[in-house]
């Protein structure tokens, strides 16, 4: 009996079961059909398990595994797609439209030419009636190699060569225009290196692999102090803030890249861990610190730290703040060995370091974010992303079709409760955020019969606090997707170049990420911004005056 046997087979047993008289035949047959979604489920794992084995066994005898075939899109039994952005757009959530504007108005003119007619053609009658336009872009690629002539003096007294130095931007061998063109070529075009300077030789710039490489990486301090200007800026421009992370290699290590946003700004951080200090280091601003007081070992309690290790604790931590080189000397002290005592040492320097940042003046108010355990405590108020939590719905794989309808039933009202929300978001008041409560006790208080779902939904009944929290605070956003599409983002440029070398590689890659993910959410011109920063002339008002311009404005229209 095949696949499609079975289902046949268990279909007929799945039909018309709410009309089973005995309760305890039909609770019977409903727990006979969870078991067969379990086992199914558990075949399908081992299944991948042995492929996954016969792949390794065939490539220890210098053989190949089975190739990795994309699943097709737009329905059909490979499709694993789980985004949500059709089933919220059905419901009319689009994002506004661009007003359209005339072209032409757009269009830089370079040179105006007027056309003639051959007169001989035109008939006898053929009256003058004016110009008509017409606007052809086009590109004027050429070298602008430049030769200086550079005064020497040499003195005999101080034995010393003196030179002329030459306009800011050009260094070693290339001006600022090439120099501009290879940061954004790479940075926001996402171009390979070795095709950049295919592009460059096609147009008879001589250049080495290894000049590019240093390019990209080396001298960007004025870049550098650009991205932490920016993310000051925009930790001030709005209450609330979004956050993400996602996978990144640096020299053949796994590493994390974390992605910090909010409307007017994008930034990123690689970092080896996405634990809670991690992300405690980043938002500090500055070296992390720990803080020990009364409201520190209260959060310890809080964490499991067992009573004896708190009172010592309490007996060799004075009240204040350590650095992390004094905190390391107390734990040490404390536990002699590092392995047997992980947690305690964990839990001590997650609270006094969660204490310190709820004190400090960077301290965020509002987070936006999944329900990574990471996340927890990191902020006064945590606020979940419901396009994430109808993922978890759309992962569900049922064999049966009566549960695949389960699922599609429930998920049409998830979108539909979810379009409510941005509703209200437009028009909040009291009555209504009382009732959107109450429609999500009863939506989320569904019963199924399909184990799996059905555990689903309690778990996302567990979130209301963090999941309506927009009903106290309309200006909040109900998703993460400024996150995620930074955290994309970072996947595309580790598609097209899978890793980092150097910590100034990484620190680069992280800064100019940061640099053209924000210049896109302001409207600025990226190339000019660069040749701007790289010639020194500073013309073009800096990313973080812009943020804080366009949040003032914001702020000030309602």
């Amino acid at each position: 009996m095949d696949q499609a046997d079975i289902k046949k087979t268990m279909a007929g047993l799945a039909k018309d079961i709410d009309a089973i008289v005995d309760p305890h035949v039909a609770s019977v047959q409903k727990t006979l059909l969870n078991l067969v979604e379990v086992l199914v489920e558990a075949n399908a794992s081992l299944k991948k398990l042995n492929q996954s084995l016969k792949d390794e066994n065939n490539r220890l005898k210098g053989e190949q595994g089975q190739p990795t075939i994309r699943p097709q899109k737009k329905g059909g039994a490979t499709d694993t797609n789980i985004s949500s952005d059709a089933d919220r757009k059905k419901r009319g959530e689009k994002k506004p439209r661009k007003k359209k504007g005339k072209k032409k108005q757009e269009i830089k003119i370079d040179k105006h030419i007027v056309c003639e007619i051959d007169k001989t053609i035109l008939p006898p009658d053929a009256e003058y009636k004016g110009m008509e336009t017409r606007v052809i872009q086009d590109l004027n690629i050429s070298t602008n190699n430049i030769e200086f002539s550079v005064p020497v003096y040499y003195s005999p007294s101080l034995k010393k060569t003196f030179l002329a130095s030459l306009p800011e931007g050009y260094q070693g061998e290339f001006g600022p225009g090439i120099r501009s063109l290879v940061i954004t070529l790479y940075r926001d075009s996402g171009m390979t290196q070795p095709a950049i300077r295919r592009l460059l030789k096609t147009f008879n710039i001589r250049i080495s692999k290894s000049t590019i490489s240093r390019m990209l990486t080396d001298k960007h301090d004025v870049f550098h102090q650009e991205k932490e200007d920016i993310i000051d800026a925009g930790l001030k421009a709005t209450p609330y803030q979004h956050i993400d992370d996602t996978g990144s290699r640096v020299n053949g290590i796994n590493h994390y890249t974390h992605i910090l946003c909010n409307p007017f700004f994008t930034a990123f951080f690689t970092q080896p861990k996405k634990d809670r200090l991690t992300l405690l280091g980043i938002l500090c601003r500055s070296a992390l610190s720990f803080e020990f007081n009364p409201e520190t070992y209260a959060l310890m309690a809080e964490f499991g730290l067992p009573k004896k290790v708190l009172d010592e604790l309490k007996t060799k931590a004075s009240v204040g703040v350590m650095t992390r080189d004094e905190i390391e000397l107390l734990l040490e002290g404390m536990f002699p060995k590092p392995k047997k005592h992980k947690t305690n040492r964990r839990v001590i320097r997650e609270a006094s370091a969660l204490i310190y940042y709820k004190n400090s003046e960077h301290a965020i108010e509002y987070l936006m974010c999944d329900d990574a355990p990471q996340f927890n405590l990191i902020a006064k108020y945590k606020s979940l992303c419901w396009v994430h939590e109808g993922r978890h719905y759309k992962k569900l794989s049922p064999f049966l079709f009566l549960h695949q309808k389960a699922v599609a039933d429930f998920l049409e009202k998830f979108w539909d409760y979810y379009q409510k929300l941005i509703e209200y978001k437009k028009a909040p008041f009291a009555d209504a955020a009382v009732q959107l409560s109450e429609e999500f006790d009863a939506l989320f208080s569904i019963k199924t019969g399909y184990d799996a779902l059905d555990n689903r939904i309690e778990k996302t009944r567990a979130k209301k606090k963090t999941l309506l929290l927009v009903l106290s605070h309309p200006f909040l956003p109900i998703h993460n997707n400024p996150a995620e599409l930074g955290a994309r983002f970072q996947a595309r440029i580790r598609d097209i170049n899978l890793q980092t070398i150097s910590e100034s590689g990484t620190k680069a890659k992280d800064t100019f990420a940061t640099i053209v993910l924000t210049a896109r959410k302001l409207g600025v011109n990226i190339y000019q911004y660069i040749y701007d920063r790289v010639t020194k002339k500073f013309e073009m008002p800096s990313l973080a005056n812009l943020i804080t311009m366009n949040a003032k404005m914001v702020l000030e229209s309602g």
